[in-house]
This record gives structure tokens, C-alpha cells and sequence, in this order.
């Protein structure tokens, strides 16, 4: 089969309490990325819908959502690997055009996090780790990543100051993105007086300032076959690679955690292998910072740093705009906020803005290929997808 294209992409406004129904979030994305590809309902063959369950009442939304934005009666189904959500929902878009199934189909992610407490989201979090052995004992989000935030320092030398930079980098990005939540400057100052929110504790090392927020929000990808594409689209951004892979629920079945998160190495090792480029290729990224020690491992499971030297690249300022690798250019989840099944639709919409040269002021220079990297609970699963102009 030919090549599998983007050919529209939307997101709606990521917010702290969105007023209306998940059917209604999801349609501003929807809506948005049907304007970009410039087509008619009848024109999407299917749909996948993804999100984190529990989050509201609605079971096998899916259906829901595919009946309130005219989806019906072509096939939807729903998917859902907890962060990792719309990218795995992308993945499996290409997969089905590739085996020739469909010509366009339409991956939303949404999330509508604000309807139960944040009590109860740490709760829901907790439990996409083994329910069994670990969640009952009160670990949760942060206090995982925080283990793995304590490896890497004494591993490796790093420090709260560079936990901090990779804050700062995200809020100065996210002043000038209008989809974000978090639009405030912040300084290296803000961590250094105790008086600041930012520097509270959370989970040591982490202050509130490493953790990225819960959001409301949705996003929507319209993958389409090559000849499709070439038909509707003037700028058709391509998929050159993905590569998933999965990891063991419990800590202890992790080799190393001062490595980062295996996840993230063996998907993009397949994403690499499958475009045929290296990391040296990649113009233009977006890694899943949920929280600041997040994005320092990233940098070295994707092969931007060598082990250990991913602090290197924050401290020079190579990740932001102008430096030799620009990460998260839009103030990624830090700054962005995360709600969860939106969040991987949201990192491919801004590779494929920046692909198109359309994303503004968070524009990089001339880039030709673009990278995603989202993960699923705290590193349970990965996805890595490579893209091109």
C-alpha cells in the first residue's frame, strides 16, 4: 500500500473546568481539524475515539461522540492506553489505511477531567499501576516519577536546578501558545524562594513546579491514504515511522530506572528504523513532560543525549527554538496541561503545524522532520511516531 498522510488537525482550548459535555469538547477539536482538511462529514470512512476511562460516567463513549459529530453509521471504536491514548488511536488510523480497510479516518482524543476532585484523579492515576501490589499502598504519579527522578541524580549528577530549567523552557513556550493553560513567564527565581507555589514539595525531588496539571481539553488527527492525500490536502504531512512498545506494571520488574523509561527506547528504535533516519534527523520534537525528569530522560531514550547527558542539552539551551534540537516549542504538557487522552493528538497537531511552517510564533526554522514521543501511566507504555513534509 501507499503512503499514510495527516491531512487535518485540531484541538480545542486545554482548560481547568470545561463548561459543557465530553460530546461538545470533542467537537471543537473535530471541528477545527475538518476546517484544516477541508472536508464534509461523509467524507471521514471512521473513527477511533480516545481517552482514559473513568474520568466521567459515560461508558464506550465511542459511540457517543461518533453520533453527535455525524459519524454515524460508519464503524468507531474506542482505545485507551491511559497518557498514550490518541497516539496509540493514530497508530492504529495508519494501520487500518495501510492494510487498505479505509482511505480517511478521524482519531479524537479528549479528556474532561474536572468532573470528579483532583483527589479523585490521583486516585484513578494511582490505579493504572498494578492494583495489586503498588497502588494500594499510596503511590501515585508523582511519587513514581519522583523514584525515577532519584535514580537519575545519583546516577548522574543532576540537579534541582536543571529539574527547574526544563520549567522554565516549557513556560516560555507556553506564554505564546493560546491553546495552553499555564501562560505566565516563570524564572529560575520562582524555585529558589521558598515563599513561591512552585517550589512547594510534592513528592522529593519534585516541587509543583516539575508537575505538569490536570486539564479538560480534546484534540483530533485526520489521517488519510496517499492518494487521498494528494487529492484534498496542499500540504500533507507523512508518516515515515512508528514503533510502541509496552513495559512490567511494577517497579521492580524495571531493570534500571536511572536508564528512563524502556518504553521510550525500544519505540523509538523501531520508529527510527521503520522512517530510516537516526536522531541526528530529527528538526522538531514533542516529548511527554509530565513532569521535568520526564523530558531529561526523554532527551537520552531518544537518542538526543547520550546517557546521562541529557542535562547538558536543557543547561546549553539546545531544546529551546533556536537550539540543534528544539523539544516541546509550544510549552509541552508542563505548560500545555495534560489531559490525558487529548495530550498525544495534541503533541502530533504541533509537529504537523511546525512540518507545514504554520505554527507562529512557536515556528522553528525550516524543519523537514518531526518527532513525537508520548507515553502511557509512568512508562507502562510508548509510542514514537516520525513524521515528514
Amino acid at each position: 500500500m501507499g503512503r499514510v498522510a495527516i491531512i487535518g488537525v485540531g484541538q480545542s482550548a486545554f482548560v481547568r473546568g470545561y463548561p459543557g459535555s465530553i460530546r461538545e469538547l470533542a467537537f471543537e477539536a473535530f471541528r477545527e481539524a475538518m476546517e484544516d482538511a477541508k472536508l464534509e462529514v461523509k467524507d471521514i470512512d471512521a473513527s477511533i475515539v480516545a481517552s482514559a476511562p473513568e474520568y466521567d460516567r459515560q461508558r464506550s463513549p465511542a459511540g457517543v461522540i461518533a453520533e453527535y459529530l455525524g459519524l454515524i453509521p460508519q464503524p468507531t471504536c474506542y482505545v485507551e492506553t491511559v497518557c498514550s491514548s490518541s497516539t496509540t488511536g493514530v497508530i492504529m488510523a495508519y494501520s487500518m489505511i495501510k492494510a487498505g480497510l479505509y482511505d480517511t479516518v478521524a482519531v479524537i482524543g479528549f479528556q474532561k477531567m474536572s468532573e470528579i476532585s483532583s483527589m479523585e484523579v490521583q486516585e484513578r492515576m494511582g490505579r493504572g499501576a498494578d492494583i495489586q501490589w503498588e497502588s494500594p499502598f499510596g503511590t501515585m504519579m508523582p511519587a513514581y516519577y519522583a523514584m525515577y527522578a532519584r535514580a537519575y541524580m545519583a546516577a548522574h549528577g543532576l540537579t534541582l536546578e536543571d529539574l527547574a530549567a526544563v520549567r522554565v523552557k516549557a513556560a516560555t513556550y507556553g506564554q505564546i501558545n493560546d491553546k495552553a493553560v499555564y501562560r505566565k513567564p516563570v524564572t529560575m527565581e520562582d524555585f529558589a524562594n521558598p515563599e513561591s507555589r512552585l517550589a512547594g514539595p510534592v513528592a522529593s525531588p519534585l516541587r509543583v513546579g516539575d508537575c505538569c496539571a490536570n486539564a479538560d481539553g480534546s484534540s483530533c488527527i485526520i489521517l488519510a491514504s496517499e492518494e487521498r492525500a494528494k487529492a484534498v490536502c496542499e500540504k500533507p504531512v507523512w508518516i515515515l515511522g512508528v514503533g510502541s512498545a509496552s513495559e512490567a506494571v511494577n517497579m521492580t520488574g524495571r531493570p534500571d530506572l536511572a536508564k528512563g523509561l524502556r518504553v521510550a527506547i525500544e519505540a523509538a528504535s523501531k520508529a527510527y528504523k521503520m522512517a530510516g533516519v537516526g536522531p541526528k534527523d530529527i528538526d522538531v520534537a514533542e516529548v511527554h513532560d509530565c513532569f521535568t525528569i520526564a523530558e531529561i530522560m526523554a532527551y537520552e531514550n531518544l537518542g538526543f543525549a547520550k546517557p546521562g547527558e541529557g542535562k547538558e542539552l536543557i543547561r546549553a539551551k539546545e531544546t529551546y527554538k533556536e537550539g540543534s534540537i528544539p523539544v516541546n516549542v509550544d510549552g509541552g504538557l508542563l505548560s500545555k496541561g495534560h489531559p490525558i487522552g487529548a495530550t498525544g493528538g495534541s503533541q502530533v497537531r504541533t509537529i504537523v503545524l511546525q512540518l507545514r511552517g504554520e505554527a507562529g510564533p512557536m515556528q522553528v526554522k525550516d524543519p523537514e522532520i518531526g518527532l513525537v514521543h508520548n507515553i502511557g501511566g509512568v512508562g507502562l507504555y510508548g509510542n514514537v511516531i516520525i513524521m515528514g513534509r
